[in-house]
């Protein structure tokens, strides 16, 4: 099997790598390739996962073969970011925030209250976005959700999300980069909304420390 894309830019470089893979050790190697995407999220799911779908089309493997493997990779990389997690645990990420400026130990607590509440439809849906499927995995060990929970979640929403672009691989064969064009608005709108979170929550930090700095400057009332 040979990889479709040819225009010599990285990601060609990764679809040959991925396509290589494959061809030594089967639908492994996409599952293979599927948990370092996990475990970097720079690697884009959405150029592994049509390509072993590519392989099911030409006959390398079954769709069953490619969807199984694929997902169980994730389920491995998403556990591993999991531990990540779990080792960190909140008692180090509050004392980590009292030393970075603008956060404070306050902040991990609302976090990790929030993920109490919504912890399972955090881990379902955060599979189905980029960079967020990866990093979603974290929050889940530092809460120590439950072991069956997480992995229930996760294979879930990954089986949905791989299903998604295995099958444009397999259906579309050569025409799937035309479901990778989609993909990338998706994840510019994604690190678009990241950024304006981040932005907001600067912003507001910055100025209610200048604003505690202003009253500390104010000066006493004079006594008649």
């Amino acid at each position: 099997m040979t990889a479709t894309a040819s225009d010599g830019s990285w990601l060609s470089a990764l679809a040959d790598w991925t396509v290589s893979l494959m061809d030594v050790i089967g639908p492994v190697g996409a599952g293979i390739a599927i948990a370092l995407e996990n475990l970097f999220p720079p690697l884009p799911s959405e150029i592994i996962l049509p390509m072993a779908g590519l392989a099911a089309n030409r006959g390398s493997f079954t769709l069953f073969e490619a969807l199984f493997w694929t997902t169980t990779g994730s389920i491995v990389g998403a556990f591993v970011l999991y531990g990540i997690g779990a080792w960190l645990g909140v008692v180090r990420l509050r004392a980590i925030a009292s030393k970075v400026p603008l956060l404070h130990p306050e902040d991990i607590d609302r976090t990790v209250a929030w993920f109490h509440r919504h912890g399972g439809k955090a881990v379902f849906f955060g599979r189905m976005l980029p960079i967020f499927r990866s990093l979603i995995s974290i929050p889940a060990g530092i809460t120590r959700m439950p072991l069956w929970r997480f992995g229930l979640l996760t294979g879930a929403g990954s089986l949905i999300w791989n299903s998604i672009f295995v099958g444009a691989g397999f259906f579309l064969g050569e025409a799937w980069p035309l479901v990778e064009r989609y993909a990338e608005i998706l994840q510019y709108i994604v690190i678009a909304a990241a950024a304006i979170g981040v932005a907001w929550f600067l912003y507001v930090r910055i100025r209610a420390l200048l604003e505690s700095r202003d009253a500390g400057r104010m000066p006493e009332p004079e006594l008649d």
